[in-house]
């Protein structure tokens, strides 16, 4: 199966000899069920010639805002809307969290709430998880056909299922304790000193990306209707 990365975004130029860059921290979380892979840097403008040059797709984080004015995201919001009608699965993670909620009719906005950095537990399906967060931007109004099924006290809608054919998280599996750290190091002076303190002190926390990389493998392989 052919995963196709959709990069919104890049890991700072600082520490991509240290972490790699999104697609590498991809390939590392689903590792081991045969997937085949391929990136396009829709951040630069550079996009896949059609739906179908993957069985699956996934977008990355970024540093930019879902509804900030840039030349790449009303191209990326309309690949979202054809993947949605194709059937094909789709996965989403932190701006890709937001910007399928955008592109299907959501609503994605500067959280009043601020920030929600490094090991944070959320509620799964009635299960406690813990994975790494680095945002402020949040889902504040669903769109059409999204079922809340992760949320914490801080993001309402942190995991959104829509049908079985798009799985959306608002934190990072993707993100080790090592990219926390760098993270910090090169962008922590960007937010409230108490946010940083707080995610720096509970780095060693574990999480639980394994486990969730396992469920994003499993959607990508799962049977669908039709």
């Amino acid at each position: 199966m052919r995963i196709g990365i959709l990069m919104t975004g890049h890991a700072p130029e600082e520490l991509i000899s240290e972490i790699g860059d999104y697609p590498s921290m991809f390939r590392r979380l689903l590792d081991g069920h045969g997937f085949e892979f391929q990136s396009w840097a829709v951040v630069d403008g550079v996009f896949p010639n059609s739906i179908g040059d993957a069985d699956g797709w996934l977008i990355t984080g970024s540093k930019h805002g879902a509804y900030e004015d840039h030349p790449w995201i009303p191209p990326l919001e309309d690949f979202i809307r054809d993947v949605h009608a194709s059937g094909r699965p789709l996965v989403g993670i932190c701006f890709g969290h937001q910007v399928i909620a955008q592109a299907l009719g959501g609503k994605v906005e500067k959280f009043a709430g601020g920030w929600s950095v490094g090991p944070t537990v959320y509620e799964l399906e009635g299960e406690q998880i813990a994975l790494n967060a680095w945002h402020q931007d949040q889902v504040v109004e669903l769109p059409e056909g999204a079922t809340v099924i992760g949320s914490s006290n801080f993001c309402e809608n942190a995991a959104l299922l829509y049908g079985d054919t798009i799985l959306s998280i608002q934190p990072h599996p993707e993100f080790n304790a090592t990219v926390i750290d760098g993270l910090i190091r090169i962008r922590g002076n960007l937010l409230p000193a108490p946010i940083v303190k707080r995610a720096h002190e509970t780095l060693a926390t574990p999480t639980d990306n394994d486990s969730f990389g396992q469920r994003i493998a499993s959607f990508f392989l799962a049977e669908r209707k039709g």
